[in-house]
């Protein structure tokens, strides 16, 4: 479906671009290309190539375009109803597309075709929310600039209606519609849309299927037949009406909505053979028709809107035949059949022209004469001249069916009184009306062929349609003479016109039926036969009364003309109103062919009071809108108002003098549409003069005087005058919108005109899809933009503020920002009117420059409007007004010697304007003044600054819009932090606050308390009181999910200070001490878990520029497990690839254009805490700063160096290890901030490798007997491990792969320089023992009856390694404490851990192993740190510091040295 247009041709493949995107150019083969003719259209110095179809075609084919990115995307999003309606919608225009261009469909089909393709379109294109699109009566879109402004609009509001009810019907398809019944129980007028769904039904012959409308209660048929043939073979005689047997039975009222009783009757008549059972040969009598059934359903629930059937589709509609076929195309289209009432429809609209005559047979009394049997009687009738020629094609069997010239009965086998009960209609030309009749043979019909080729016509009757003083025949029964004799003389009409046709005649010509009554021409009455129809006309021409025919003829008979206008009051109400046009009509051609004369002045004016007067009665209210639309459309009599109001002058004279005046009060009720005829003629007239000039300069400035007094009244209860105000000024647009404009200089004329455009863009007086309306009124503000020269010698400082807002407020609005259009409607507007945005952007650069001295007025206040306006995606409108900005820039310069207004205005909008949705990297290469300011020395470094500001600043917007409705909060996290550090740089203190409040909100969305209670603190930083800001923080950082006392405390002192030394509030500061204490005991008591940090790389071109080719250490939650981590990473970008190897990538990853993610997890660095040092500091403070406000963190790996002894891999183990460096301490207000610095070194030999790793071991251990000391409820399961990895001979490879690699004789003298790392890893080696003794003895206490003998043997274990351990290494002991004291804060295990912790790991490591104490050494500093912790127990519990000596065993090798050397 996609258009191309060819630049090459070459063999078998062409060269071109894609139409829709130009920039899509490339090579295709020719098989795939269907070559169409184009016409080459200049507009605009543009040449647009347009495909050589009718635009009905072009409309359908960009049409399916629009609607098939719109069906995709229903698709997409799983709206199946509505994906399903499209596709239908369009399958269906692809159909009628396809038989459009065939080319081969008749002039109606065409016609009927183009209404459902037009219907569709509009239905679609509502449904979908896209652009409503007029048309004029053919169906053709509407060309704006051939439609006046008013006519457009009110084009706009019926086609609003006309789909709005459309879409009502589909709504209601499914549902009872209550409103719609009510509807159309107001609507004066209705039809019955029937469907024929299917016929089964044996009969083996041609069949005619006549449906019509039938009373059961007053017995008689209320509508025209509908006749549909049927064949014998089960379908219809015409096989393209298969499936499309439609019929609309219109003109019912509400009259017979309200009847009792109404049936759908379906007569069905074969056609063949006298009786069935004779066999289908050649001798008997073929094409007979004869009755063979009838169905009958009940339709009254239908008819009232309650009920549809199923097998004959049926549905009440709203409205006459031409309403139905404008409300419902779908249903009612140019293969609907119509059928007529049987009658007029209770109202009659000016212009429903219609002549028919219904004639029915009733029956027949046929006496057999000299025949054994009674006769089989068929009648055929046919239409006939005065010289007893047949009119050809002037009967009509039923509608839907082709006229034909004569009309053959049914036939009644051996009957002597048939009964048909047939109607049929007779359609003739009015003219001929006066010399036709009605001619019935009658002729006997035999079942044997051979027989009822020689029978001839036995008796005739016939009637005139029209009497002798030109009337139409009268409704009702005739009772009709048969005339007998030869039956030559029967066709002959010189020879029956002479007798009588009816026994009514006869009687009144005073002669009798003998039985041997006189022949005449050949013919003779028969009295021994008889025969009867009924009549029915319908004809709104044909009258059936003299008095009225007279006075439509007066011409003919002026000398009547004051009798007929007597005869008139006189004439039946309903004969009158069903010629109410021609009736008015010919009142007021008298009045005007005799307007130098009052001689019929009176007598026209009593008829049509009286004709009011009829319209006004109950009986014919519903004529009412009749005689309106008379009034509006088809009344011409523009002097007509000079004699109504003469005569009513003279009326109300007479009565105000006392004197009788008998039509007065039939005058004063019919006032109010006497005088609507006054008004309307009197408007004509004025018309006429509107349009001359001379006479315009003379009415006009009356006329809007007159209406600016009316309009401004505030009456709630003249609302119907100013309808009629506002419809006068419509019309007096109309007409000047014919003439030329001129410019106005006025400066307040100006000032309304800008304010009444501006009102127009901003406060969208269109709905949202007319579009046409819209761009017309943009074209018209566009035009008044151009053909307006103002005058600059006065400046007005509001004129050109509202002057340079309206442009803005133009150029900016909705429906001129094409680039948010879809192609085909682009290509609609740029093809019509081009881009208005530039030709106004060009006006505004214009307008600017030649304000001069005055443009310091327009700064700050202009910025924004036109940073708003360079924005816009057009290229060529950017490169003409974004050198404005330099501009503004250089004239505050020159001003102040500075642009900051400028500088704080632009960044200010330029953040709205970017989140809103506008700008792009284009507007960032091109935002480039450096060019403008190279003229200006003085100036050039400050603009360069700016720009490169504005251009960080813009990148970052972008960045952070990009993101903003992205599924990843942890991108949007990202780009808001850029934002707030960039506000920050450049002190724009309110915009950073903004976007701390943004962040604050982005994390506790995500439930992130930490980060939004640290977000928070950055901004009471800035505030000089943070009393209430404090207490809300410290409350967020007591969250029980968070646990960061150490910062609430640091808090509370800051509150405490406040409180005590400014405040004085002695209340508050001891709630505050409290809650301090309160910090300090859960620090104490609760166990906190350490979150895991990872180390996250984001490689490769695919990621946006905030995370390309950078690394980030991610902070996770509780128990967060690297694998979960990494999988909620991964699925946050779906198409990235993750890395298996935690070394750096080389630049080919970071340059290729896809996405690569490494993770791994990082240790954090402890940072030295010079408040701590030389002290000893419990482990449960210690543990808060081994993972909170940290920086450093390193990731270790072990690598391969020199030979490897397959027996003993550590032997030849080394540290590979790199070091991160982050931004900002974690945690902080992000959970992730950039590594800033990484380094890699291998710090590490083997043997310190050990050594580190069996602290490690010990470390961990302490650990876990410090979790369990603390926390009885914890599962022994994680302990349980620990220990038996370690003591148990069957999984332990721990230190016995170190004593067989570092402790034999060979590495000994090979390295005598590690002697002192040698003896500290004995010495850890050796403490272990005690420290798994520890961890057994809890694990004794604890440990279930099922795991027992778990316990024994590992306890069995443990004896074995100790003896082994302290044999080569020595033996280490620890204090004995109980630990059942209640109230004890602190074991010796944790005193020892303190120890260690502090001492040899945190103090003064950075990134490295622990720091080389000797064994010695250690061990003296254990005995230090004890006695310490037995003064500190023994000051809180009274614990005598004898007790704790009698276990301390000094060994030989230790010695005392000064505490200061402890760290």
């Amino acid at each position: 479906g996609d258009v191309v247009h060819i630049l090459e041709s070459c063999e078998d493949w062409y060269k071109g671009y894609l139409v829709r995107h130009k920039g899509s150019e490339g090579i295709f083969p020719k098989s795939f290309i269907h070559i169409k003719e184009v016409n080459v259209e200049t507009k605009r110095h543009t040449e647009n190539v347009v495909p050589a179809e009718i635009p009905l075609v072009q409309e359908v084919t960009t049409t399916l375009w629009e609607w098939g990115s719109i069906w995709k995307q229903l698709y997409v999003t799983n709206k199946k109803e509505r994906f399903q309606q499209v596709q239908s919608m369009m399958y269906d225009l692809m159909e009628w597309r396809s038989q459009l261009l065939s080319g081969t469909l008749p002039k109606d089909e065409l016609k009927e075709l183009k209404q459902k393709v037009t219907s569709k379109i509009d239905y679609g294109n509502k449904i979908l929310e896209l652009d409503l699109i007029v048309r004029d009566e053919d169906g053709n879109i509407l060309d704006p600039d051939k439609t006046s402004v008013i006519s457009l609009f009110h084009a706009h509001e019926e086609a609003t209606n006309k789909i709005t009810e459309r879409i009502k019907e589909e709504m209601s398809k499914d549902q009872p519609d209550y409103a719609s019944y009510s509807r159309m129980s107001s609507s004066p007028t209705h039809s019955l849309y029937v469907f024929v769904r299917n016929f089964v039904c044996r009969i083996g012959e041609d069949a005619e299927l006549f449906m019509s409308l039938y009373d059961p209660q007053k017995l008689t048929i209320i509508s025209e037949n509908y006749l549909v043939r049927w064949g014998s073979k089960g379908f219809p005689k015409e096989i393209d009406m298969l499936n499309n047997l439609k019929v609309v039975f219109t003109d019912l009222g509400n009259k017979d909505l309200s009847r009792d009783k109404i049936y759908l009757v379906c007569q069905i008549v074969r056609v063949g053979r006298m009786d069935l059972k004779d066999s289908n040969s050649r001798k008997y009598t073929q094409g007979l028709r004869r009755p063979f059934g009838v169905a009958v359903m009940d339709i009254t629930d239908i008819i009232k809107g309650k009920a549809e059937s199923l097998w004959v589709t049926v549905k009440m509609l709203v409205g006459d035949v031409i309403q139905t076929r404008k409300d419902y195309p779908h249903l009612v289209d140019r293969t609907t059949v119509v059928a007529r009432k049987l009658g007029f429809p209770e109202i009659i609209m000016p212009g429903d022209i219609r002549n028919d005559i219904y004639i029915t047979l009733l029956y027949g009394d046929f006496d057999k004469y000299n025949k054994t049997t009674q006769r089989n009687v068929e009648v055929i009738m046919c239409v006939c001249d005065e010289e007893g020629k047949t009119l050809p094609n002037a009967v009509c069997l039923g509608a839907g069916d082709k006229p034909v010239s004569e009309y053959r009965s049914v036939l009644y086998y051996q009957v002597k009184q048939p009964r048909w009960m047939e109607t049929l209609k007779v359609a003739v030309p009015i003219e001929d009306m006066q010399r036709i009749h009605l001619r019935f043979m009658f002729r006997h019909r035999s079942s044997q062929e051979s027989k009822d080729k020689g029978e001839k016509n036995f008796a005739m009757a016939y009637i005139r349609l029209m009497k002798e003083d030109g009337t139409t025949l009268q409704d009702g029964i005739h009772d009709l003479l048969v005339l007998k004799g030869d039956s030559k003389k029967m066709e002959d009409s010189s020879a029956y016109l002479t007798l009588p046709s009816t026994r009514q005649h006869m009687e009144n010509k005073g002669a009798t039926i003998g039985r041997n009554s006189s022949i005449v021409g050949g013919l003779s009455v028969s009295s021994r036969d008889a025969f009867y129809i009924s009549t029915l006309v319908c004809s709104t021409k044909l009258t059936q009364n003299v008095g009225l025919l007279g006075l439509l003829k007066w011409r003919m008979k002026p000398e009547l003309l004051q009798e007929n206008l007597e005869k008139l009051k006189i004439v039946d109400g309903e004969e009158v109103v069903k010629f109410l046009q021609d009736t008015l009509d010919a009142l007021f051609n008298i009045m005007m062919e005799h307007s130098h004369s009052n001689e019929y002045d009176i007598l026209v004016f009593d008829a049509l009071i009286y004709i009011i007067g009829l319209i006004a009665d109950r009986k014919f209210q519903h004529f009412n809108t009749v005689l309106e639309a008379y009034i509006q459309q088809h009344f011409s009599a523009t002097l007509a108002y000079k004699k109504l109001m003469s005569v009513l002058k003279t009326y109300l004279d007479t009565s105000s003098r006392g004197e009788q005046c008998e039509p007065i009060l039939r005058t004063l009720k019919a006032l109010e549409y006497v005088f609507k005829f006054i008004v309307r003629s009197r408007t004509l007239f004025s018309q006429q003069f509107f349009f001359l000039s001379e006479c315009r300069d003379i009415l006009l400035p009356v006329i809007t005087k007159e209406l600016k007094e009316l309009l401004e009244q505030k009456d709630d209860q003249q609302v119907q005058e100013k309808k009629y105000c506002v419809e006068l000024l419509n019309s007096i647009l109309e007409v000047l919108s014919c003439q030329d404009p001129v410019s106005i200089d006025d400066d307040d004329f100006l000032m309304e005109t800008f304010i009444m455009f501006k009102d127009l863009i901003g406060k969208n007086v269109y709905p949202s899809d007319w579009i046409a309306m819209s761009m017309v009124q943009n074209s018209l503000v566009l035009l008044g933009f151009a053909q307006n020269h103002y005058n600059f010698l006065i400046f007005n400082l509001q004129l050109w503020n509202n002057y340079f807002h309206l442009a803005v407020a133009f150029i900016t609005q909705d429906s001129l920002q094409l680039e948010n259009f879809s192609h085909a409607k682009y290509n609609k507007i740029q093809n019509k009117y081009g881009d208005m945005r530039r030709l106004i952007g060009f006006a505004i650069r214009d307008m600017w420059y030649k304000l001069g001295q005055n443009k310091i007025c327009f700064i700050p206040g202009m910025v924004g409007p036109i940073l708003e306006m360079t924005l816009i995606p057009e290229v060529e409108l950017r490169k003409a007004t974004i050198p404005i900005f330099f501009d503004m820039m250089l004239c505050e310069y020159q001003r102040t010697g500075e642009f900051k207004k400028f500088e704080n205005e632009i960044i200010l909008k330029l953040d709205h304007e970017v989140e809103g949705g506008r700008g792009d990297e284009h507007y960032m290469q091109l935002f480039d003044l450096t060019e403008c300011a190279s003229q200006y020395p003085g100036i050039f470094n400050l603009v360069e600054s700016f720009v490169n500001l504005v251009k960080g600043l813009l990148e970052k917007l972008l960045d952070y819009r990009t993101v903003m409705n992205d599924e990843s909060k942890d991108n949007r996290m990202s780009c808001t932090v850029n934002l707030l550090n960039f506000y920050k740089d450049i002190n724009r203190e309110g915009m950073y606050i903004r976007y701390l409040y943004k962040l604050r909100d982005l994390h506790l969305d995500c439930e992130n308390y930490t980060e939004a209670a640290y977000t928070l603190l950055l901004h009471t930083w800035l505030l000089k009181v943070r009393s209430s800001s404090t207490q809300y923080i410290t409350k967020l950082l007591h969250f029980s999910n968070l646990q960061m006392w150490e910062e609430a405390i640091s808090l509370c002192k800051e509150l405490a200070e406040q409180y005590e030394k400014e405040v004085f509030d002695y209340e508050l500061l001891s709630q505050n001490l409290i809650q301090q204490a309160k910090f300090y005991e859960n620090i104490m008591k609760i166990l906190r878990p350490k979150p895991d940090y990872f180390a996250v790389g984001y490689y490769g071109q695919g990621f946006p520029t905030f995370l390309r080719n950078k690394v980030f250490i991610y902070r996770g939650k509780e128990y967060e497990r690297r694998e979960d981590f990494q999988a909620q990473l991964m699925s946050q970008f779906p198409n990235a690839e993750k890395m298996n190897t935690t070394s750096a990538p080389g630049e080919d990853v970071k340059n290729s254009p896809g996405q690569y993610i490494q993770c791994f997890t990082v240790q954090p660095v402890l940072e030295e805490q010079p408040r701590f040092k030389n002290k000893a500091v419990p482990d449960q403070i210690i543990n808060f700063y081994k993972s909170n406000n940290v920086h450093r963190f390193h990731y270790s790996r072990p690598v391969r160096k020199g030979s490897v002894d397959p027996e003993n891999e550590f032997a030849s183990m080394w540290i590979e290890r790199t070091s991160f460096v982050t931004a900002y301490k974690l945690p902080g207000i992000l959970r992730w901030f950039e590594v800033v610095s990484m380094s890699q070194v291998c710090i590490s030999i083997p043997l310190e490798n050990a050594i580190e790793t069996m602290s490690m071991t010990n470390e961990k251990i302490l650990m876990m007997i410090n979790q369990y000391q603390s926390d009885e409820n914890l599962p022994i399961n994680p302990l349980s491990m620990l220990l038996n990895g370690i003591v148990d001979p069957a999984v332990m490879g721990g230190f016995a792969k170190y004593e067989k690699a570092f402790f034999t004789e060979e590495y000994i003298r090979d390295h005598p320089e590690d002697q002192e790392k040698l003896n500290r890893l004995k010495d850890l080696i050796a403490w272990q023992i005690p420290f798994l003794g520890a961890g057994i003895k809890i694990h004794e206490r604890r440990v279930s009856d099922n795991l027992r003998p778990f316990h024994d043997r590992m306890e069995e274990c443990f004896k074995h390694l100790k003896v082994k351990v302290e044999k080569q290494y020595g033996a280490r002991e620890l204090p004995d404490f109980d630990d059942k004291r209640v109230g004890r804060p602190r074991s010796m295990l944790r005193s020892y851990r303190q120890l260690s912790v502090i001492s040899l790991t945190s103090m003064n490591s950075d990134c490295s192993t622990p720091n080389k104490i000797a064994s010695e050494r250690l061990v003296t500093n254990i005995i230090l740190f004890f006695f310490q912790s037995c003064l500190f127990f023994n000051q809180f519990y009274g614990m005598k510091l004898e007790r704790c000596t009698r276990n301390i065993k000094l060994k030989k090798h230790s010695r005392i040295i000064p505490t200061s050397s402890l760290f």
